[in-house]
């Protein structure tokens, strides 16, 4: 159990070192930069143009800064590949899983969706 809770601690960190870098590294990271509210935000991760995210929509938008990082294409971030060069080795599945957790955490009113407001809302 203590590896689970400690392991899902890293996977919150690589989250938000993934995020970092997503924001500083990746070419229409710029576009998201100049989001000015949040109906913008949410158009631009609403791939369907629902009006919501989706699990498979947030994932996509998340897992870009992975598979971007995953420079041997191995489906795990080596140390070497990480933010920094450190950390424990993490797989793209452990990743997606941490992803889809803090989704659902977000999805404030438990529809299976998010909203502009639940997108912009602090972390749960």
């Amino acid at each position: 159990m203590t590896n689970r809770a400690s392991g899902s601690a890293h996977g919150r960190r690589l989250v938000r070192r993934l995020s970092l870098l997503l924001a500083a590294t990746l070419p229409w990271a710029a576009l998201a930069a100049q989001v000015q509210d949040t109906t913008d935000y949410l158009r631009r991760m609403d791939l369907d143009g629902d009006g919501r995210v989706s699990p498979d929509e947030y994932l996509q938008w998340m897992l870009y800064a992975f598979d971007r990082m995953d420079r041997n294409g191995n489906g795990v971030l080596e140390p070497e590949e990480q933010p920094g060069g450190r950390g424990r080795p993490i797989t793209r599945e452990q990743q997606k899983q941490v992803i889809l957790e803090r989704f659902h955490k977000q999805d404030a009113d438990g529809d299976g969706y998010l909203s502009a407001r639940e997108l912009m809302a602090p972390p749960r």
